[in-house]
């Protein structure tokens, strides 16, 4: 036997070389996980998470119910890791599974995630057509998911993602993007980490607040609806992220677990750095990170 072979057998019965890595939901994470085989998002999600969303759906449909006009709502959460992301484009998937036009704004412009979940160009986006620097069409993007939901991603960084955010500029863009669309779905960045979320408060139909089991903390989503209710904020719902859940009826246990460990650091754009809060503590917020 070659010391190459000698070397590799030993790498492959090292303990835990064989464990397959845990993604969300506590599914087996591959390597070759592509937008179209992603089992968090899309048609790949397992029944209990695909209903839920389906849920989720119908109540913001009742919620919302004028249908001749385009709805705009936006997802955020307390803080960052509850979920907002992933929730808003499965909220969008679903939608335009039911037929409707949607278009799926990656409004977090700190920390996008979606257009890299989905393996689309994320420049030219939001930020540089708020700018000025590119226009409505050229930042629309197409996905493989639904024919009728499209994407616009964040685009560049900016150096002031709340100002562009609230501006005239976004205003004047949702009310074109309404013209073509039955729902928008705007995923924002959480309410305790930054202000973008609030000044875009204004501009939407109403706000859903994501809650992670096992992670929120009262005191950090009480600070959150304080923030959203000087805002004068309409929050239409709260949608619990990583719970264990039990149907009574078939006694299918979903498969919702954690998918980050209590203590672990999450930082959140130029220098935000925010940690789950343990044992009903509020979480703190530390501009130098420390």
């Amino acid at each position: 036997m070659s010391p190459d072979s000698v070397q590799n057998e030993k790498l492959n019965s090292a303990p835990g070389a064989a464990e397959a890595k845990k993604g969300l939901f506590g599914r087996e994470k591959n390597a070759e996980d592509s937008p179209e085989t992603n089992p968090t998002y899309g048609k790949n999600l397992n029944f209990a998470a695909a209903e839920a969303y389906r849920l989720l759906r119908t109540n913001l449909m009742f919620s919302l119910p004028d249908e001749q006009r385009c709805r705009i709502i936006g997802i955020t959460s307390s803080n960052a890791g509850e979920g907002k992301s992933t929730t808003a484009l499965n909220l969008a998937y679903m939608l335009a599974e039911a037929g409707k036009t949607v278009i799926l704004i990656e409004s977090d412009m700190r920390l996008p995630t979606i257009s890299k979940q989905l393996g689309l160009q994320p420049i030219p986006g939001l930020s540089n057509m708020l700018a000025g620097l590119s226009s409505g069409k050229d930042i629309i993007r197409k996905t493989s998911l639904e024919d009728n939901l499209l994407v616009i991603p964040s685009g560049d960084i900016p150096p002031n993602p709340s100002e562009l955010l609230g501006s005239e500029q976004m205003k004047t863009a949702l009310e074109v993007f309404s013209q073509t669309a039955d729902f928008i779905i705007l995923d924002l960045p959480p309410i305790n980490e930054v202000s973008d979320a609030l000044v875009v408060s204004r501009l939407v139909d109403g706000i859903v607040m994501i809650v992670r089991q096992n992670y929120s903390s009262r005191r950090a989503l009480a600070e959150a609806m304080r923030q959203l209710n000087q805002a004068n904020a309409k929050v239409l719902g709260f949608v619990m992220t990583a719970a264990n859940t039990m149907n009574k009826w078939s006694g299918y246990k979903g498969s919702y677990k954690k998918y980050s460990k209590y203590g672990y650091r999450h930082g959140y754009g130029y220098g935000y750095r925010s940690k789950p809060a343990q044992s009903g503590e509020a979480q703190k917020t530390n501009p130098d990170g420390k």
